[in-house]
Order: structure tokens, then sequence, then C-alpha cells
């Protein structure tokens, strides 16, 4: 992920995950030790749509659904996957046989989150910070992948869990081409609607 994102997903993360959509520049700056000109530069854009207002003391995220899409449509997935490769083993026993230390993104999260799957998929993705564990037990192999590790960063995971958040479950989802990936993101997406009625 590009260090804008960061700043999309953070906003996004505070938003759904603790329904909190204010916000200040340096305090965002802080926390990826970034510049306060990168993060503005973040900012701009959606600044400029009205998806977020910005103050002097604190701003505040205004529509988080546009933000959501509007990250959706900037994420680059295929420049994160650092290995692929195919397996023959159904899609739940290569789950089952990752190593400990990766992070499920996709039609894997979204079973795990919420215990049921809009489609079957076959294809699984995961975050991971040593691509060698995962590359040990699933070497190269002929076929068409269906095994896929994407490199992972800093402000992916939530508190100490190996989980991603909702906003990156459904950026994630957006950018697979799957025929299914649509009916997992739409899935995701009611689900970020109804935790926010809460």
């Amino acid at each position: 992920m590009l260090k804008i994102e960061y700043i999309w997903k953070d906003l996004l993360d505070r938003t759904i995950e603790k329904n909190n959509p204010e916000f200040t520049i340096t305090e965002l700056a802080n926390k990826y030790s970034l510049s306060t000109s990168v993060v503005n530069h973040a900012l701009i854009p959606i600044r400029e749509l009205n998806i977020i207002k910005v103050s002097k003391t604190s701003s505040q995220v205004i529509d988080w659904e546009r933000l959501l899409f509007f990250w959706a449509t900037r994420r680059n997935l295929k420049k994160d996957i650092v290995y692929s490769t195919y397996s023959n083993l159904p899609v739940f026993k290569r789950e089952g046989l990752m190593p400990a230390d990766v992070t499920p993104t996709a039609y894997t999260a979204f079973r795990l989150l919420f215990k049921r799957v809009p489609s079957d998929y076959d294809r699984v993705y995961f975050y991971s910070n040593n691509p060698n564990n995962v590359i040990k037990r699933f070497p190269k192999k002929e076929g068409s992948p269906n095994i896929f590790i994407l490199t992972s960063n800093k402000s992916l995971v939530t508190s100490n869990q190996l989980q991603i958040s909702l906003s990156q479950l459904f950026v994630d989802l957006w950018n697979l081409p799957e025929w299914y990936a649509k009916d997992f993101q739409e899935a995701t997406l009611l689900e970020i609607k109804k935790r926010l009625k809460q």
C-alpha cells in the first residue's frame, strides 16, 4: 500500500471500527511517522470531494461510504502480491495449513469473520511478513494459482489480532478479478452498514 493509503484506511477504521470520525492532521502524521505535508496531500482529494471536513482544531469524516469507494478505486492489490502458487487441496484444507503468522483477507477473512459465505470460492489470499513460511508449506507448483500471498504493512492489523478491518476487507475484495468477488464485496458493505446502525 502507498503511504497515503494508510491515511484513508485510518479514517475509515476510526469511523467504522470505532464509530469515531474525528481526527487531526498532526495525530495522523505522528501515528504513521509521516510529515504533515504527506498527510495533507492524502487529504486534498477527499477534502475537495467533501468526503471530509478539515478545521484547525478537529476534523472529521462526513461521508465514509464515498471514502470507502474512493480508496477501493485507487488500491492496487496486484502490486502487493509477493507469491502465488497452485495447490490441489480443497480450499478449507489450504486455509487450515497456512502458518499461524499470516492474516487472511478476501473470501477467507469474510468466512472467518461472519461464519458464512455469500458464494463458493476457490482462491485464497493472505497477508504475510514472512512469505518463506508459506512457501515451505506450499512450494511452487504448476497450475492456475489459487494461493496468493500479499506483503503486509504496519497499518494492516487491528489491535493485536491477526485480523483485518472491514474497510481493508472491502477494498481488497473490490480489487479481485474472480466473478464471486462482487458477492463478497456487496455482503461486506452490508455488514459495515449494519455495524454503523448499532
